[in-house]
């Protein structure tokens, strides 16, 4: 009985551990020294813990469009904000302002995000940038 008390107990402690190393800060994925700003219509949102997620499809320079992912803050952080799934509208064009992340992939942290009539939503956490 002893051996396996010990055993429940370590288990736990190395669940709990990979659990909060699962989370992570904004500074360990995304350079806070490389700030981005990318403008295009949402494609497709995913709001879900632990971050939500949204898809602009971004106009390059060449004509070619290209899929950019933005990561925000958790589904309960923005809803207390009173910022909620139907403000990030599919096929509403947008400018995203935020930072690209360290692999230099087309992936952000979304901080701003702008509509056209000049209405502007913070989709980020509440982590600060630095």
């Amino acid at each position: 009985m002893r051996h396996s008390w010990k055993s429940s107990v370590g288990l736990a402690g190395l669940l709990a551990a990979t659990g909060a190393l699962a989370h992570h800060s904004v500074v360990a994925e995304y350079d806070v020294d490389r700030p981005v700003s990318i403008s295009g219509a949402i494609k497709r949102v995913e709001w879900q813990n632990p971050h939500i997620w949204y898809y602009i499809d971004v106009k390059e320079k060449d004509g070619a469009v290209s899929e950019w992912g933005v990561s925000g803050g958790a589904p309960g952080q923005l809803m207390r904000r009173g910022i909620t799934k139907d403000v990030l509208q599919i096929g509403a064009v947008v400018s995203v302002e935020g930072f690209q992340a360290r692999d230099g992939s087309k992936n952000m942290t979304g901080r701003k995000v702008t509509f056209p009539d000049g209405r502007n939503v913070f989709t980020a956490g509440p982590e600060p940038a630095r």
